[in-house]
């Protein structure tokens, strides 16, 4: 009787379990406070998403409520359902003794991107650094790596990307055009000034000492093969370069797109068919600007450019944010959620989110719709 009753009860947990109602999914509205665990807003700006054995990791820039100047480091945060945040703390803190450090306090850490490598077993992250008091002067790519997702990751190092190095790509002939261009034969701006900016004038410049790397993007092929993707040449040329097996280094390999085109805050992503997508802005500053969008059969190009993908008020300012991300949704095909920053230079704390869903028209073309409130439920 006694094993009938509990057989019976088993039944009715069953039940009311299966009736039960399902667990509402919390809604996604952009732009407005998104607390943590604790209640705080997030502060993971600039930043990137990642899933690893069924936790999503959010790394992003820690803003104070005064300066855009690096005084914390590198956050993390964690999620089951990309709603529900849990602070896992300071994953890269910024050095706070050692004045001979690339990453003092009071650096500038923008950007982070965070990828695992599946043959070292290792997280690995690359940021844009410039060194305290230099402004933007020192346009260096930094790395770090670490055992864990949620750190504390170990600072390796920072510098210019791939001295002496030509783009893999450069025809015979272009490279000849570039023994005929000096920095100093050209005023700032002018018509030819811009040509010469298109054939390499300070690739050029920068070659010995190594290309210039400011708003950047990781990118990791089906194959593996991991891709650093950043704003050179003064910002007015993206470059594509190949990492180490290891991702902790370049190899040399490398191309630049949109030559002269002022792009930055590359975000890329690829859908199923094998095409490349990436999505970036203009070179305004804090100022959000309109979006741009490019894509390529390969990695290496050739890169096609598109209207602006965006759709919705402020649609001709990104809705007043800036592209820093493009997440695959795991388990979907070609559902991709594109993630952008509001920046707020005047109280950079309190910074907001845009996240969206990407779209596809029937020739495939991606599209960013505004939507003031949506679930995660969209992509089923």
């Amino acid at each position: 009787m006694k094993r009938l009753l509990f057989v019976w009860g088993a039944c009715c947990a069953l039940l009311l379990l299966a009736c039960s109602p399902k667990q509402e999914l919390k809604p996604i509205r952009s732009g407005e406070i998104w607390p943590d665990n604790q209640g705080v807003h997030v502060n993971a700006h600039g930043g990137c998403i990642l899933y690893h054995e069924g936790t999503y990791y959010w790394y992003g820039e820690n803003k104070s409520d005064t300066t855009s100047n690096a005084m914390v480091g590198i956050m993390c945060y964690s999620s089951k359902n990309l709603t529900d945040w849990t602070n896992e703390g300071v994953a890269l803190p910024v050095e706070m003794t050692d004045t001979t450090s690339d990453i003092i306090q009071g650096c500038i850490m923008e950007r982070p991107k965070v990828i695992y490598n599946e043959r070292t077993r290792k997280f690995v992250m690359w940021f844009h650094l410039e060194l305290k008091g230099q402004g933007y002067l020192a346009a260096r790519s930094a790395v770090a790596e670490s055992d864990t997702p949620t750190g504390p990751f170990r600072y390796i190092g920072s510098g210019r990307i791939n001295p002496g190095k030509l783009p893999f790509d450069m025809t015979e002939e272009q490279r000849a055009l570039l023994d005929t261009l000096n920095v100093e034969q050209y005023e700032w701006d002018t018509p030819a000034w811009k040509e010469a900016v298109v054939k390499g004038l300070f690739l050029k410049r920068d070659l010995e000492g190594g290309q210039m790397a400011r708003d950047m993007q990781l990118f990791v092929d089906d194959d593996g093969k991991a891709y650093h993707i950043f704003a050179s040449e003064e910002n007015f040329t993206l470059h594509i370069a190949e990492l180490s097996d290891d991702f902790l280094s370049h190899t040399g390999k490398y191309v630049r797109v949109a030559p002269s085109g002022s792009n930055e805050a590359p975000a890329i992503f690829k859908k199923a068919d094998g095409t490349y997508w990436m999505i970036t802005s203009g070179c305004t500053g804090w100022v959000p600007n309109e979006a741009r969008m490019f894509s390529a059969p390969s990695i290496w190009g050739p890169w096609t450019q598109h209207p602006n993908p965006c759709v919705g008020p402020k649609a001709e300012l990104t809705f007043g944010g800036q592209s820093t991300f493009v997440l695959p949704i795991p388990g979907k095909q070609d559902a991709f959620l594109f993630m952008a920053d509001i920046w707020r230079p005047e109280h950079p704390s309190d910074a907001r989110y845009i996240w969206l869903p990407i779209q596809f028209k029937a020739d495939g073309t991606p599209v960013v719709e505004w939507m003031d409130s949506w679930t995660m439920e969209y992509f089923n």
